[in-house]
């Protein structure tokens, strides 16, 4: 696998300590160059399409109204060494090729950041523009390219690295911190499995079942959130989710936040697919904005584990409800967070190639890709590490990886930087069930791939 990093290197070839006085030794043997100045920068930019535009779930209907406005949010660190950059943006997918790419060639244009220093990552809302051939899955699933709106995708990608240029120019001396808490009330796994070993996919819940909600620890330590509930008099067993809310919190000199950053693992799919043909941010407008308006500073939105959890009440109230409850959270880690300056920056990327999955529906085509090769990225700001993965991701491959890792501090983004559909654990597709049969276009074995990748890079930007 090839790697592409970028760190700061002392190099002592050339060190004269004869010809420095002793105020610059003395600097030099008593402030480590983690401890540079840190700098950092928040900004937001509106992307909302224009009326007309087809939604990524609207069925090729043009859109009508507007619920939420969709934003590109960045946030920009920087010390004397390095630079690093994350993009949160209101849409489905960041395809590789299509928008993250472009955007990282702009802003390394523009301000020479690193390209593996910039993480661009989508909310997931369903109800964001269709702008992407989803060139990485089989053919049949490709949008031919006259069917997107080419200059709105133009405008988007140019909006996009704006707000990284604008948060660039925004930066002053920051701290920043991290702290998770949690909010497993608003969310289910939407695989419960049956007596025969298999799933019953269950995407939406009636209210009687909803009514028999409990929380549940595993014996692994997890949190399960369970229902009486049962398929044809078979009861089900619901699995675990992932109820963390991962809050980094960005602070100026006087404590205010500058920016702040809350990753929570729930598909947003409040209004999806009721409101079909309506632009919407979902249940992340309602947290970041609750973010804004108590703390200040721009909220951005990163997606967590949430390849197969979903809101347990779905509609516009409860996507105002999830919204609040999560951005609520957040707020009340935000208090305590202990904030440093004394953090050295690194970004790094790494290749890995998935096999694709074959069906026996499946034509033989020798045109047909046999795999797919794609990213995987970290940045590591002091003891804080953000893993970013492409893809929908199941809960129990990136639990696999945190517990693997190691790493107290470890935020964990899915739909980041590209798009190669659902990510499973090797388990799912023997249980059958939406993620491995229709929404997987890889083939059983990628969870573990993504798993040993993952912790790979990790090891390696230690």
């Amino acid at each position: 696998m090839s790697t592409c990093t970028s760190d700061f290197k002392l190099h002592t070839s050339n060190f004269k300590p004869a010809l420095l006085g002793l105020p610059t030794l003395v600097m030099l043997l008593f402030c480590p160059l983690s401890q540079a100045a840190l700098k950092g920068g928040a900004a937001k930019v509106e992307i909302t399409p224009p009326l007309g535009v087809t939604l990524i779930g609207s069925y090729g209907k043009p859109s009508d109204s507007v619920r939420d406005a969709l934003y590109a949010k960045a946030l920009v660190l920087s010390n004397s060494h390095n630079t690093i950059a994350i993009v949160a943006a209101d849409l489905l997918y960041t395809p590789l090729e299509e928008i993250t790419d472009p955007v990282r060639t702009i802003v390394h244009e523009k301000l020479g950041i690193p390209r593996q220093n910039i993480m661009v990552c989508a909310t997931h809302t369903h109800s964001g523009p269709e702008v992407f051939t989803r060139s990485k899955l089989p053919p049949k699933s490709r949008v031919p390219v006259s069917d997107l709106a080419q200059s709105y995708l133009q405008v988007l990608i140019r909006k996009m690295a704006d707000a990284v240029v604008m948060a660039h120019q925004n930066m002053r001396d920051v701290k920043i911190g991290v702290a998770a808490g949690e909010v497993p009330e608003v969310l289910f796994n939407r695989r419960p499995v049956g007596k025969d070993g298999r799933v019953k996919t269950a995407f939406t819940l009636p209210p009687e079942v909803v009514a028999t909600r409990r929380i549940e620890p595993a014996a692994d330590g997890e949190v399960c959130v369970r229902f009486t509930f049962s398929s044809k008099g078979v009861p089900l067993e619901f699995g675990c989710v992932d109820p963390r809310v991962f809050v980094l919190r960005m602070e100026d000199a006087d404590g205010r936040i500058v920016g702040s950053l809350v990753d929570f693992g729930c598909h947003p799919v409040s209004i999806y697919p009721s409101c079909p043909t309506a632009i919407s941010a979902d249940y992340p407008a309602f947290l970041t904005r609750v973010v804004e308006q108590a703390e200040g500073g721009v909220c951005l939105f990163t997606l967590g584990l949430a390849g197969n959890t979903v809101p347990i009440q779905r509609g516009t109230g409860p996507r105002e409800q999830i919204g609040k409850a999560v951005g609520a959270e957040a707020i009340r880690k935000l208090q305590f967070i202990t904030a440093t300056s004394d953090a050295a920056l690194s970004g790094m990327c790494r290749q890995a190639t998935f096999p694709m999955r074959k069906t026996a529906s499946d034509k033989a085509d020798a045109t047909d890709a046999q795999s797919i090769t794609t990213e995987i990225q970290v940045l590591r700001l002091g003891d804080i590490y953000i893993l970013g993965l492409p893809g929908e991701v199941l809960v129990e491959v990136g639990r696999e990886i945190r517990k693997k890792a190691g790493i107290e501090k470890l935020l964990i983004t899915t739909v980041t930087n590209d798009t190669i559909g659902y990510v499973c654990h090797s388990r799912a597709y023997d249980e059958g069930g939406y993620e491995p049969e229709s929404g997987a276009s890889l083939a059983q074995g990628a969870g573990e791939i993504m798993v040993r990748e993952a912790l790979a890079l990790l090891a390696q930007i230690k």
